[in-house]
């Protein structure tokens, strides 16, 4: 077998595994995207109506802190929109204890008798998912965490699992998340840092396999090795030397839910903080859920949006579906209005796909995005974009 030929079969294979993970698994079991940056950009009030991707939803329920007057939430995996139908279900319950220990402890010791509660609440298509995954939850499964399932979830349990091996790691990353100044924070992590990259975690992060489990697909993978110096390897490296030496740990609940399984009181998204609770409770409604693209909701639903949050999909289309990429440009521009606001992250560490029509039709504030990327706990991208309509 030729070398280019043995290529394109084992790209059509990472391919074909990566669409059969997202076609069959829920990938994300926590939202992956900063958003504390996302409100100081989004600028959300009264009058907005925001279409966002769905992922794990957390940050759906953030946005619900500022009282927007919509938030569609939407996704092509229709698990992703059934794990933020349950977490709205237990909100409107409004029993905040249960909420925060499905979700926040990841497991309930009642999690079947709960789950009867809010069943009333779900969708026919949620509750055929659920009723076959609510074990997620039990306290006495092998992996006793819903943080652990899931595609994501299950490397983040394979790596913990064996960081947890070795005793000095596993207490001083419990000492980094607790470190209250940086100073320390830094002393920890240097010290840690040989221990954490060994044989085994340095072959598996360049493993496009388990990058899939991860949610990220091979044009993101192809754009990391293409523009970053040391390829996966060096990328993952750097910018986690970043996110724990640069930034305190002891509020970034993204890194800490996967080193622990949970999140602790002081430590979590916004949605599961006892004062947001009745917030986000009276304003529930105003979330509306579509399994389905931006381009299919647009078509469906044309309206005048105010905010676009489009994460990090457009990396897949620009490699897979540029004509696809172009649509879905020509019709957030139609759906939108002067002013109105657009977000995203890519894995490069600048883009150059977007259409010609969309840079003139766009205002980008490269220097407000560049410096709040430094500030972004989760880390992993490699540049932030946002823009204003024109």
């Amino acid at each position: 077998m030729s070398k280019a030929l043995k290529g394109k079969f084992v790209h059509g294979a990472h391919d074909l595994f990566f669409k059969t993970v997202h076609h069959r698994w829920l990938i994300y079991n926590a939202s992956w995207e900063d958003p504390r940056i996302d409100r100081q950009l989004l600028e959300l009030n009264e009058n907005s109506k925001v279409v966002v991707l769905t992922s794990a939803g957390c940050n759906v329920l953030d946005y619900l802190i500022d009282g927007p007057a919509e938030i569609n939430a939407i996704d092509v995996n229709p698990r992703q929109n059934a794990l933020l139908n349950l977490k709205l279900a237990l909100i409107k319950r409004g029993n905040h204890d249960d909420l925060f220990a499905m979700f926040g402890q990841g497991a309930h010791s009642d999690f079947r008798q709960v789950y009867a509660d809010v069943k009333q609440y779900l969708a026919e298509e949620d509750r055929k998912f659920w009723d076959k995954k609510i074990v997620y939850f039990d306290l006495n499964s092998k992996k006793k965490s819903f943080y652990y399932y899931g595609s994501s979830g299950l490397l983040a349990w394979m790596i913990t699992r064996y960081l947890s091996r070795n005793h000095q790691l596993k207490t001083e990353l419990f000492s980094l998340f607790d470190a209250d100044n940086l100073h320390d924070q830094k002393e920890i992590y240097e010290r840690i840092e040989p221990l954490i990259w060994g044989r085994f975690i340095s072959w598996l992060v360049r493993q496009p396999y388990a990058l899939t489990l991860a949610g990220v697909p091979r044009p993101q993978i192809a754009l990391i090795n293409t523009q970053y110096p040391g390829g996966v390897g060096g990328y993952i490296s750097d910018k986690l030397r970043h996110v724990f030496t640069e930034i305190l740990a002891n509020d970034n609940y993204f890194w800490h839910v996967y080193l622990t399984g949970s999140y602790s009181k002081k430590c979590c998204p916004n949605y599961l903080k006892l004062e947001n609770f009745e917030t986000i409770q009276k304003q529930v409604d105003r979330v509306k859920i579509h399994n389905n693209s931006v381009t299919g909701f647009l078509r469906q639903n044309p309206g005048k949006y105010s905010h676009f949050v489009l994460l990090d999909h457009q990396d897949w289309l620009a490699q897979h579906d540029p004509a696809g990429l172009e649509e879905e440009w020509q019709l957030i521009l139609e759906n939108s209005q002067p002013g109105s606001k657009v977000l995203m992250r890519s894995a490069a560490m600048e883009i150059n796909f977007l259409p010609g029509f969309v840079k003139q039709a766009l205002q980008f504030f490269p220097e407000q995005t560049n410096l709040l990327h430094t500030t972004d706990r989760v880390g992993t991208y490699g540049s932030l974009h946002f823009a204003e309509v024109l």
